[in-house]
């Protein structure tokens, strides 16, 4: 009998460790005015769990292995009792090696976050998902954004190892009915929507700046503290790298995310390197951002 509970808890364990995300899901709901706040507490335990528990790729992961993330849902309005609109901000970070330090991966938050969530959602329906199927906004919602932060942990670790999830994201926007949803919309007035994430990640011309995350992760912060005169020329190849994208695409949601969730991170790295990494690492940044110019100007100062 031992044996047999044994076995169970096992393949249980097994279960759970092989998840991918460890998400933290918080709903704001401050501005509804309604008597029945229960909704949105469920909310907030199911989403957490149709993340979390769900298998979202072929890899096994242990505990320590999972990506965490943050989803800030901000519930705008309420038009009906199962009828939501919000505003969403979802964050991603990445462990750096040997390090206790995690660097943010994504940031969607603030100019970037999704300001188009709309969705169903009744209290003990069950949330389903299929890659192939449409069953709801909601969950293609929450499925595209798994698949972003997933694809994008493999792009720090494999040069361009997140190419697959990232066309699952991008399929599960074409499967979304109708197609010309809030959100979904290739000809929306906005460029910041789930359509042109997915459209980023999936675009040949991007490819550069996928490349340079890589070498940013994977061969300059892993390696700088043991080596961060090397590091530092990766991360500069970066930057070139992004520099030369956006010369063809100006302004697309990929290169201007990477520059709002790593700008610190960039002062920090080149303020302490040598005086002419710094002047040309000022010199590309200051050009694809250039709104941050006085902040940039830190670096030289280092």
């Amino acid at each position: 009998m031992k044996y047999i509970i044994f076995i169970i808890c096992f393949l249980v364990l097994g279960l759970v460790n092989a998840q991918e995300l460890n998400c933290n899901v918080f709903v704001n709901a401050v501005n509804i005015e309604t008597s029945d706040r229960q909704v949105f507490q469920d909310m907030e335990t199911n989403f957490a769990q149709f993340l979390n528990s769900r298998k979202w790729t072929e890899d096994e992961y242990q505990p320590e292995e999972k990506i965490t993330c943050n989803i800030v849902i901000s519930i705008e309005s309420m038009p009906s009792p199962t009828s939501f609109t919000a505003v969403a901000q979802i964050q991603s970070t990445r462990p750096i090696y040997n390090t206790g330090y995690e660097s943010v991966l994504l940031n969607y938050s603030g100019d970037f976050a999704d300001k188009e969530w709309q969705f169903e959602y009744v209290i003990g329906q069950p949330l389903e998902f299929s890659d192939n199927v449409f069953f709801s906004n909601l969950t293609s919602m929450l499925a595209f954004y798994a698949y972003v932060v997933i694809g994008m942990d493999y792009d720090t670790f494999s040069n361009l190892g997140g190419s697959k999830y990232f066309e699952k994201a991008r399929d599960v926007g074409l499967n979304v009915q109708p197609p010309d949803a809030a959100g979904w919309n290739q000809f929306a007035s906005s460029r910041r929507n789930r359509y042109w994430i997915a459209e980023n990640f999936n675009n040949q011309q991007m490819q550069g700046v996928r490349e340079g995350i890589y070498r940013y992760h994977r061969l300059g912060l892993d390696i700088y503290g043991e080596k961060p005169d090397e590091a530092c020329l990766e991360i500069l190849s970066c930057l070139e790298a992004i520099q030369k994208v956006n010369r063809i695409m100006p302004n697309s949601i990929l290169v201007t995310n990477f520059l709002y969730s790593k700008s610190n991170e960039l002062i920090n790295i080149f303020k302490k390197s040598e005086l002419q990494l710094k002047r040309k690492a000022y010199q590309i940044l200051i050009e694809v951002d250039p709104t941050k110019r006085d902040k940039y100007e830190e670096i030289l100062k280092g």
